[in-house]
């Protein structure tokens, strides 16, 4: 069989930040944050070129061990084949290690782009296909799916398969993002996570889930109840207590707060006319952004200016 025969134009990929667990909902829901990377992908004659702007730019590689050369090359395989040579160039702006998704950002990244400088690519990984993929090289779906999707997730996976839905914010939610200056390795945090947790905590945390949805989707006011976690958060505090110190400070101020991913991101999800107060709360040592919710998702962004396009076009995957 032929190999694949691929686009001589450049492709622009948009992948927005995201915010797993949101308290109750444990590698489950996922929220897409109005804050982006930017990669743009041409395949080229021979070799590899990688050119990194911004977060990363003195650290990431510039080889095949970059997160995103591996998922352009794993989606390639999928695709049916490798190009002669690559041209990556990564403009970065979710911080790394954080707790904000930086990781599927560009995994969702390179295996978008790779589809879309494959001519026939949507036909030979739909969309269906590329949240599994992405759940496959980064290991669960929280984070993925969001990416791709944009807005509010929910994922989960069924018989090895990753599927999930896509639900729309409720009007007037303003995420807010306290970073701080030293990241955290997800593998460190699920570390700290017990074998077992009591049945009490567990069944409290699958209210909050359930509430979280329909606190989310259409009454926010219930946000800082639904927002409650008993199952990761305490357990994750050794290793970023200046962070959980942080949630407990703001939930006090009646603020639902929460640890963004594995942290040590401190989200809050304020509203309208008060985030701006809350973004001031936290105090010295944080970087503290006031951010919009992302509604597309991972989108392809042709380089000759005309509109986006969203890499996942339907409101459910799987």
């Amino acid at each position: 069989m032929a190999g694949p025969a691929f686009r001589a134009a450049a492709v622009r990929v948009r992948t927005p930040a995201t915010s797993a667990n949101l308290g109750p909902g444990f590698d489950a829901f996922g929220l897409a944050l109005g804050l982006y990377d930017d990669v743009v992908v041409r395949v080229a004659e021979s070799g590899l070129h990688i050119d990194i702007a911004g977060e990363g730019a003195d650290t990431l590689p510039r080889t095949e061990d970059h997160l995103l050369v591996r998922a352009l090359r794993t989606a390639f395989d999928v695709l049916g084949g490798q190009p002669r040579g690559l041209e990556v160039v990564c403009a970065n702006r979710i911080p790394h290690g954080r707790g904000l998704g930086s990781s599927s950002a560009a995994i969702c990244a390179g295996i978008t782009a790779a589809r879309a400088v494959t001519i026939g690519g949507a036909e030979r990984l739909d969309d269906a296909a590329l949240l599994e993929l992405a759940t496959e090289i980064e290991g669960h779906p929280d984070n993925a799916a969001a990416c791709l999707l944009g807005g509010f997730t929910l994922a989960w996976t069924d018989r090895g398969a990753a599927r999930a839905v896509r639900m729309e914010p409720a009007a007037g939610v303003v995420p807010v993002v306290f970073v701080p200056a030293t990241p955290l390795l997800t593998e460190t945090a699920r570390g700290l996570l017990p074998r077992t947790v009591p049945h009490a905590d567990a069944a409290a945390n699958a209210g909050r889930a359930a509430l979280l949805v329909e606190a989310l989707t259409r009454r926010p006011e219930l946000l800082f109840a639904a927002t409650e976690d008993r199952l990761h958060q305490e357990y994750r505090a050794p290793a970023m207590r200046d962070s959980a110190a942080l949630v407990s400070r703001l939930r006090q101020d009646g603020v639902p707060a929460v640890i963004s991913g594995a942290g040590p991101t401190v989200l809050a999800l304020a509203e309208e006319g008060t985030a701006d107060k809350v973004a001031r709360l936290a105090g010295e040592g944080w970087a503290a952004n006031r951010l919009s919710l992302d509604a597309t998702g991972t989108c392809v962004l042709p380089l000759a200016g005309q509109g986006a396009v969203p890499a996942a076009g339907s409101r459910a995957a799987g």
